[in-house]
């Protein structure tokens, strides 16, 4: 007599279920003490957090939108329609967008360059350490760095002037100007660039361009039908980033630039402490109110995009 064994019924809403392992056994059941701990983990973030990202968007908020009585007011956006502040507008976004975009080509070419190359080689590493370093390589240190080298005194102004005859500022010191903006930019936008862009080239597959390879394609078919699709929205994402680093930098333009304000970061610097024109704060809240909103478009375009391209990185 053969006796088959009938798997267990699901139970009726009015049978009483097995009890979950999880509620009855202490060594299994989360502690709440746990969770108070991983939350009080957050407290030093949530601090940083609150002093220097949440507390300043409420001031320039503050400061742009309502009058010293404390009554909502839009006259104070009413420069961010001036001329001045418009081209000063426009040259911040042209100068962010084309180190962007310099930046973005050149790291991701350096990023195609350390593929073939294994994450313990010494090259590899050394690229590693360098763009993470260099990347968080700005303010007095870089502009000094500029200065030294590419100054109206600096050692290779001096070298070219004395061995080829070349005077580099022949129309005027431009290192001091928005011109001389652009080196320093791209210069820390590269590195973040490779920081950002390498993990997604990493995440291409082998077997893709192996399969390729099986159905007749070529290395170049390969990268236009495969690899360029699903690194485009990686590749959008790291660009949209690198125009907000540079969008908001201030510390490099300030040590080069002292002299003038070609950039909206400057013109706010100017609005706080200029001691020739007093009353002028709420023009800086207006002119942070317009950074906020040209940021905060970037970084959900960048948000965006990047969940898209979370999907080729699993």
């Amino acid at each position: 007599m053969t006796i088959a064994t009938l798997p267990a019924a699901d139970p009726s809403p009015g049978s009483a279920a097995a009890p979950d392992p999880a509620a009855t056994d202490p060594a299994i059941r989360p502690h709440r003490g746990g969770y108070v701990l991983a939350w009080l983990g957050l407290v030093p973030f949530a601090a940083y957090i609150v002093l220097f990202l949440v507390l300043p968007t409420i001031l320039a908020l503050g400061s742009g939108l309502f009058d010293g009585d404390g009554n909502l007011t839009f006259d104070n956006l009413a420069a961010l329609v001036d001329p001045v502040i418009v081209k000063v507008f426009g040259d911040t976004v042209w100068l962010s967008s084309a180190t962007a975009v310099i930046g973005a080509v050149v790291g991701a070419l350096v990023c195609w360059a350390l593929l073939g190359l294994a994450e313990t080689t010494l090259v590899r590493r050394t690229v590693d350490a360098a763009a993470s370093v260099l990347a968080q390589f700005g303010g007095v240190m870089l502009a000094f760095a500029f200065i030294a080298t590419i100054g109206t005194q600096g050692v290779l102004t001096l070298a070219l002037r004395d061995a080829f005859g070349l005077e580099l500022y022949a129309n005027g010191p431009w290192i001091y100007e928005l011109a001389g903006l652009f080196a320093p930019y791209i210069y820390f936008q590269v590195p973040l660039m490779v920081i950002t862009f390498m993990p997604a080239l990493a995440a291409l597959k082998p077997q893709w361009a192996e399969a390729n390879l099986t159905l007749g394609g070529t290395r170049g078919g390969f990268w236009a039908h495969i690899g360029l699709p699903v690194l485009a929205p990686a590749f959008l994402a790291s660009l949209l980033l690198l125009f907000a680093n540079a969008f908001s930098s201030y510390a490099t333009a300030a040590a080069l630039a002292s002299q003038g304000a070609p950039i909206i970061p400057l013109q706010i610097r100017a609005a706080l402490t200029s001691e020739t024109v007093l009353g002028r704060e709420n023009l800086a809240g207006a002119l942070a109110f317009g950074m906020i909103i040209i940021v905060a478009l970037a970084m959900w375009g960048y948000s965006a995009v990047q969940r898209r391209a979370a999907r080729w990185q699993r």
